[in-house]
């Protein structure tokens, strides 16, 4: 239990509330805390422009979903607005999204996105390939005015330990949180030299661009694999949802699901390969799904370890659940760097059967047993492989091959009978690079925003 005494006078600022949200948050040590630094500080408010005045999420409405990219627009929620992926991210249907409603949920470059529903204060920097896609009312948008602030500077200083506590601090409902602009709008906002906002915001700005780049280049090398062995780049859409096939691809199953059209042109596009193909199983990878442990929480320290779920490893900059004590032998739980990682239950609309690299902390740290690891010793065959597994093609295999009718289930033959198409050695090696390249990209954009936010928090401290 945390418990704090406050004066009466603090309960001003904070509307007089009587809940403990605002006072045992950190917020008021916070507040106090920037306060006594002799920094001009700007209210948040005064800082932004833009649709009502900068600083807003957007009205209720009822999402209509389309499957067809012609019809749609790619649509960000709460849930989502972290992802380092955003290829798979649901279409918004296109008429409702352009509507005089909905337009101004429009995203732009340099906006900060803070989810206001439910998780409270989670934050996304609006990156390059994220201009043009539409948020949900659950996300709060920051519109900084570039000529009052460096908007990669107040991005690091909302997202960092002096001002996640200010914003979460406006936090309302005991059931399902909320947080609405008028709880953020009045957040005092610490001014520096502008050499250093500009080099704080440079930072943000270099960690946007590789994300972005990280994207292109799995973006490129998904295409040019599918140029070389002829599969189409997008899923063709199946009138009949149902196939007739040959007793001898029954596999021991029955279920329509995994026999269905989808999965059947996908397998089938593969196999059709004039290059031949492959089962992931027969690539120089170990598939391992690791026993259960126990959980023994700890805080952190130099004897703990961080545990990720198989939600967080989607994101851009993946932190923790929390910390434990390190699992024994821990070598079989730990995440090697040339691993893929494969979700293997849940909702066949959500992670499951996903391709996951793990960036940042993941690599050395533990992730639960509910993630499978595809491990490789060799760089290029790893790299290749999640070219070949991340797009719809592989992911409609993966998800196809889940078992289960209440929680569906992937286990480690399903996924070692996924089948991948080959190429000659020259191209295989070539993709693979990019399948590298893409990790590569995501590491060093995940050091750049950390670095941005550890040097305003460095910045502020020292004052």
């Amino acid at each position: 239990m945390k418990t704090a005494i406050i004066r009466a006078s603090w309960m001003e600022g904070y509307g007089y509330r009587l809940d403990t949200k605002p006072y045992v948050g950190g917020a008021l040590q916070t507040k106090i805390l920037l306060e006594e630094l002799s920094l001009r500080k700007d209210p948040l408010h005064k800082l932004t422009k833009g649709h009502d005045g900068g600083i807003y999420n957007g009205p209720q409405f009822r999402r209509n979903y389309v499957e067809d990219p012609a019809y749609g627009v790619r649509f960000l929620t709460g849930s989502s607005m972290q992802l380092a992926d955003l290829s798979n991210v649901s279409l918004l249907s296109k008429q409702d999204a352009t509507g005089k409603k909905l337009r101004h949920l429009r995203l732009e470059k340099g906006m900060t996105l803070i989810s206001c529903s439910g998780s409270i204060g989670k934050m996304a920097y609006v990156r390059p390939e994220m201009e043009g896609i539409w948020s949900s009312q659950d996300i709060l948008k920051v519109v900084p005015d570039p000529e009052k602030i460096p908007p990669g500077y107040l991005y690091a200083f909302l997202s960092s330990k002096f001002g996640v506590p200010l914003v979460t601090s406006g936090t309302y409902g005991a059931i399902i949180q909320h947080l609405e602009p008028e709880h953020i709008a009045d957040i005092d906002v610490p001014r520096l030299d502008p050499k250093e906002e500009l080099k704080i915001h440079n930072l943000v700005e270099e960690a946007a661009r590789l994300r972005s780049e990280a994207s292109e280049a799995k973006a490129k090398a998904v295409s040019e694999l599918f140029e070389l062995t002829g599969l189409p780049i997008e899923e063709q859409s199946a009138s009949e949802p149902f196939a007739s096939i040959n007793s001898s691809r029954l596999e021991s199953r029955l279920d329509a699901r995994f026999h269905g059209k989808r999965h059947v042109s996908a397998y089938d596009a593969v196999a059709q390969n004039p290059h031949g193909f492959q089962t992931l199983g027969s690539l120089s990878c170990s598939i391992v799904e690791p026993l259960r442990f126990k959980r023994v929480p700890m805080d952190q320290s130099e004897h703990s370890v961080g545990l990720f779920g198989s939600a967080g490893i989607l994101n851009a900059d993946p932190v923790p659940n929390y910390w434990i004590q390190p699992p024994k032998p821990i070598r079989a739980y730990q995440i090697l760097e040339n691993s893929i990682l494969v979700p293997r239950s849940g909702s066949l609309n959500g992670i499951i059967g996903t391709p996951v690299i793990p960036i940042g902390d993941v690599i050395g740290a533990v992730v639960t047993e509910d993630a499978i690891r595809v491990n490789f010793e060799d760089p290029i065959s790893f790299g290749f492989a999640f070219i070949a597994l991340h797009n719809w093609i592989g992911i409609m295999q993966l998800k196809s091959r889940a078992y289960g009718s209440a929680i569906p289930h992937l286990d480690v033959t399903q996924i070692g009978k996924v089948i991948l198409p080959t190429c000659p050695a020259e191209d295989f090696k070539r993709i693979g690079i990019l399948g590298c390249e893409v990790r590569n990209l995501r590491n060093e954009a995940v050091e750049a925003e950390r670095s941005a936010i550890s040097q305003l928090e460095q910045a502020l401290t020292a004052r």
